[in-house]
């Protein structure tokens, strides 16, 4: 079971706890638990409720479980086969291999993350994508809020793993949003955030 080993400080409401103690956590990291079918669409819905301009919802999830760990660590395995065997000794590469085939398989769930491009309203793409990222943090906050690791692959295995699902000539693949419980739990995000003041401009 996952192991909590740092606490946030004082910050304020449950939400500024929630915001500032979400992090990144990789799939190797998890233990392999299945996250409950109820509370893995609590989390999707969440998702469906990021702000859209003009309620395009330019949003669509291929929600990937079971023997679909296993495709997706063959398929990384593959993607990735000839760069890392030109430039690694034969142990290393197979244990490239080896950690490539076995990444995803503890993971609880992998999210297929697709941008729907509305047909219909006229909108810049970039506030499309800025809609989907919405739903991601919506969904990494969700888990978060309920102990569970998350976070988004945009790597171009991953987008291109997505894609080969099949998509419509109006959608686009955005890549995959992993969710598991963690082996233990980091609540403080590791790396340092620059701060505040040196990012806000005020106007008065």
């Amino acid at each position: 079971m996952m192991q909590a080993i740092d606490t946030l400080p004082e910050t304020g409401d449950m939400m500024t706890h929630l915001i500032r103690g979400r992090r990144s956590i990789y799939a190797d990291a998890y233990t392999g638990e299945e996250i409950p079918a109820a509370l893995l669409e609590e989390i999707l819905i969440n998702a469906t409720w990021a702000p859209t301009h003009k309620m395009t919802e330019p949003w669509r999830f291929v929600a990937m479980m079971g023997a679909q760990r296993a495709a997706f660590g063959s398929y990384l395995e593959a993607w990735y086969r000839d760069y890392y065997q030109q430039r690694m000794s034969a142990e290393a590469f197979a244990e490239k291999q080896h950690y490539l085939l076995q990444y995803p398989l503890k993971a609880a769930c992998m999210i297929g993350i697709v941008l729907v491009k509305s047909e219909q309203a006229s909108l810049p793409e970039w506030e499309e994508i800025a809609a989907i990222a919405s739903a991601v943090q919506n969904m990494a906050l969700s888990c978060t809020s309920r102990g569970i690791g998350s976070y988004w692959d945009s790597g171009a295995a991953s987008v291109a793993y997505v894609a080969s699902q099949g998509l419509a000539a109006n959608e686009q693949s955005l890549g995959i949003f992993f969710m598991g419980y963690p082996e233990v739990l980091h609540t403080v995000p590791r790396k340092k955030r620059t701060p505040a003041e040196q990012k806000i401009t005020w106007l008065t």
